[in-house]
């Protein structure tokens, strides 16, 4: 009799393990490459452009994405995507064995493996779905998210330590070793096959109309466009920050990366101990306080950031930024899951994420010269506007431009989560939609109005 495959929340379990082993890997190489990026160029536009292209196809490539999740095996696309990133980890290394690697070699392999982490993210949410009860969700979310910034707690100190050991060549073996791990727990567990509704029924057709279903459904129902909004603007503003960050930290720190390490392993324990927490209490009754609320501090802590100029107090304000954040992702998560049938999560939840992200490249393009041409500049030049203006409170030296942009931005995310409360088709969003296991036509359509207010 064959051996029973592990299922349910032992299956997510050994899958989260898996892949907090193989994003420790990821963790490290990426800090060891923003190093390599950093000290043979020396200018914030080549990180962010490194950071566009491998994000772009994510959000671009979604659509389509998620309408072929919907249609193929979810463990498969979730392999092949863990297969792709450990490859073009291989390609650097080779690359970089010859020294030959480059900036335009870190944007074309960053591209190849954002296109397959199209496929990841509707893949796992719909496979979740379906693993898992519903009064899990949240747990579940928080647990990934805690994956992702867990693997981030030692990964940049272990990185800034190997790096003069064992260099930039051992860090990236030591990343194609741990990607196993995340390809070896999806192939021993179960994910049971995804139930039909009514909403997948109308949804088949030709590719195109399919990847058009994830619109049409969001486009129908105001309450999810105007979430997701609030992530547009969230995630563009949000750019600034993550992009700048570590030539920030280097540029002020005279290239120290024990401090770069520091501050990003710090903001990996914030979130660690927001996951566990989150993962813990299960989050807020109402969602969406955890979506907007989040938003609105989170902003506070990214306008401190940019003030500091110190380990300190980059510490205090990354360390208290990830720890709101994790509220955020696990409580939009969860309304999203409750909302959508899972045999069409893979075309909503792909264009939900194309919504939601689209604004962050365009954040990259524009963060980098700005930065390098603009704030910089103009900070470091005693009879500027901006430096007789903010020179007292921010500095004048290197560095001093770009947290100035990036405390504007944290000013800006306030806004971002505040104004929506004010919104009764976003504030009320759990309300005026049923939870797709209902099979009710939704309380609001394009057009309609709502309930309550």
């Amino acid at each position: 009799m064959p051996k029973k495959r592990p299922q349910g929340m032992f299956a997510f379990i050994l899958v989260w393990i898996g892949q907090v082993i193989s994003l420790m890997g990821s963790s490290m190489t990426g800090f060891a490459l923003t190093i390599f990026a950093w000290q043979i160029s020396g200018k914030a536009t080549n990180l962010a452009l490194v950071g566009f292209f491998s994000f772009a196809p994510t959000v671009i490539f979604s659509p389509i994405a998620g309408a072929l999740v919907d249609r193929w095996n979810k463990k498969l696309v979730m392999m092949l995507s863990d297969l792709a990133a450990g490859l073009m980890t291989i390609v650097i290394l080779v690359l970089y064995h010859f020294d030959v690697l480059q900036i335009w070699h870190l944007m074309l392999t960053g591209f190849i493996s954002g296109t397959f982490q199209a496929f990841q993210f509707p893949a796992y949410s719909s496979a979740i779905s379906v693993m898992i009860p519903k009064e899990q969700f949240t747990r579940a979310s928080s647990m990934l998210s805690l994956a992702e910034v867990g693997s981030g707690v030692l990964a940049p100190v272990l990185a800034g330590a190997l790096i003069g050991v064992i260099g930039i060549r051992g860090i990236l073996l030591i990343d194609i070793v741990t990607f196993l791990f995340a390809i070896s727990a999806l192939l021993v567990i179960f994910i049971p096959p995804v139930p039909r509704s009514t909403a997948g029924a109308e949804s088949q057709g030709s590719l195109l109309h399919e990847a058009w279903y994830g619109f049409a459904f969001i486009l129908k129902r105001p309450s999810l466009l105007g979430l997701q909004l609030v992530f547009f603007f969230g995630n563009f503003l949000g750019s600034f920050m993550w992009v700048l960050m570590a030539p920030m930290i280097l540029a002020r720190s005279g290239d120290n990366t024990v401090v770069l390490g520091s501050v990003q392993s710090i903001a990996s324990i914030g979130g660690v101990i927001g996951g566990v927490a989150v993962s813990a209490w299960g989050g807020f009754k109402h969602k969406i306080l955890g979506v907007l609320l989040g938003w609105a501090m989170s902003g506070i802590f990214v306008f401190g950031f940019g003030l500091g100029q110190a380990l300190v107090p980059w510490a205090i304000a990354i360390f208290m930024l990830e720890l709101t954040v994790m509220m955020v992702n696990p409580s939009n998560q969860a309304i999203w899951q409750s909302k959508v049938p899972p045999d069409v999560q893979g075309r909503v939840f792909s264009v939900r994420r194309m919504i939601a992200q689209i604004s962050a490249p365009l954040a990259m393009l524009i963060s980098g010269p700005l930065a390098d041409y603009v704030f910089e500049p103009a900070m470091q030049n005693q009879g500027s506007l901006l430096n007789s203006i903010f020179g007292g409170v921010y500095g004048s030296g290197p560095g001093a431009g770009m947290g100035l942009l990036i405390s504007i931005t944290g000013l800006l995310t306030i806004l971002v989560g505040l104004i929506p409360l004010g919104i009764p088709h976003i504030r009320n969003v759990e309300t005026l939609l049923p939870d797709f296991i209902s099979e009710e036509p939704a309380a609001e359509v394009a057009g309609s109005q709502p309930e309550s207010a």
